[in-house]
């Protein structure tokens, strides 16, 4: 419940008021924001636009119909739905596999476009208890395989599954805040579950990841981090499941298996190359900044790379461009060791 005389003076123009009553939802706006768009960057443009909306349309708001959480959702959801629309919209970019030198990556079936989201940004976003018919654990929801299969769902079909099966709203609430039957909600939730459960069938085998930050996790990364950083090359392959595979969004390209993705590191390595990570978490998942060792001067970043684990092994890596390293407050260069 929203107070009677904040609620007053947010209507009067008010805008310390209107903070207050809004803030405390920003960041799991800004989480579900993610979820739809796939996009740090996008997600806080939503953001900002369900506040502006709301801070215009607070005059009409009433608790009779909705809570000030439900309305909020509502607006951002359906922000949402609109930049997903328009981006259909936009010509596909043009690749060109020839760019890339050996071991030429194979196209996946990923969306193109696709940001890491900030553990640090995830407190108290996805620590509220969501509603009775959740389907998923807050975390799970989070993480950058679960929001790569929602970006290749229909736009509709994202929000009703992240309403009714992350958040738990009623099917409902759900039809009010997209302005749809409840049958169509019941019918939409239905195919997105189904498609969303072909695209999340682990291989077989595949065990489950360590929960975050355990030790059988910090034991794995760990191994990992100084693989990497000597340059050892079979201590790496090691860590790695057969159907590993590196994805490097936005490109449409990948490489798949422990040979190739073997390869793909031997030429990063070459020239003797060597490499220095930085940790952080993205996704629920670890994650490093990774910047190139020099004799002397400045080491330049090379890009940010999320770790998605099955067991004690590495099933997939996922790198981004150096853009995304401040979000995790990290530099583009460290000085020189």
């Amino acid at each position: 419940m929203v107070t009677a005389d904040l609620l007053s003076r947010a209507r009067a123009g008010d805008g310390e008021a209107f903070r207050e009553l809004t803030g405390p939802h920003r960041r799991e706006l800004q989480v579900h924001c993610y979820r739809m768009l796939g996009s740090f960057a996008d997600a806080e443009d939503a953001v900002q636009e369900t506040m502006l909306a709301a801070w215009q349309g607070i005059g009409g708001f009433t608790e009779e119909r909705a809570s000030l959480r439900t309305w909020l959702y509502k607006i951002a959801t359906n922000r949402c739905l609109n930049a997903r629309r328009a981006a259909s919209r936009r010509p596909a970019r043009e690749w060109d596999v020839s760019q890339f030198e050996a071991p030429v990556p194979t196209p996946r079936d990923e969306p193109v476009w696709l940001q890491p989201f900030p553990d640090a940004l995830l407190e108290g976003a996805v620590d509220r208890p969501p509603g009775p018919e959740a389907r998923y654990e807050q975390t799970e929801a989070i993480s950058l395989a679960f929001v790569t299969a929602l970006q290749l769902l229909p736009p509709r079909q994202v929000a009703v599954l992240i309403l009714r099966d992350v958040l738990g709203f009623h099917a409902s609430e759900v039809a009010e805040m997209l302005e749809v039957t409840v049958g169509s909600v019941n019918s939409a939730l239905k195919r997105a579950r189904a498609s969303l459960q072909r695209r999340q069938q682990p291989a077989a085998g595949r065990q489950p990841p360590p929960a975050a930050g355990s030790p059988p996790e910090d034991v794995t990364v760990a191994r990992l981090a100084r693989a990497w950083e000597s340059a050892d090359l079979d201590a790496l392959v090691a860590l790695l499941t057969d159907d590993v595979f590196i994805a490097m969004p936005p490109e449409p390209f990948g490489y798949e298996g422990r040979d190739l993705v073997a390869r793909y590191w031997a030429r990063q390595f070459g020239a003797g190359r060597r490499f220095d990570l930085v940790p952080t978490r993205a996704n629920g998942q670890p994650a490093f900044g990774a910047y190139l060792r020099v004799a002397a001067g400045i080491r330049h970043a090379t890009g940010f790379y999320v770790l998605t684990l099955a067991g004690n092994r590495i099933c997939a890596i996922t790198r981004f461009d150096n853009s995304v390293l401040p979000w995790f407050g990290l530099p583009r260069s460290l000085p020189s060791r």
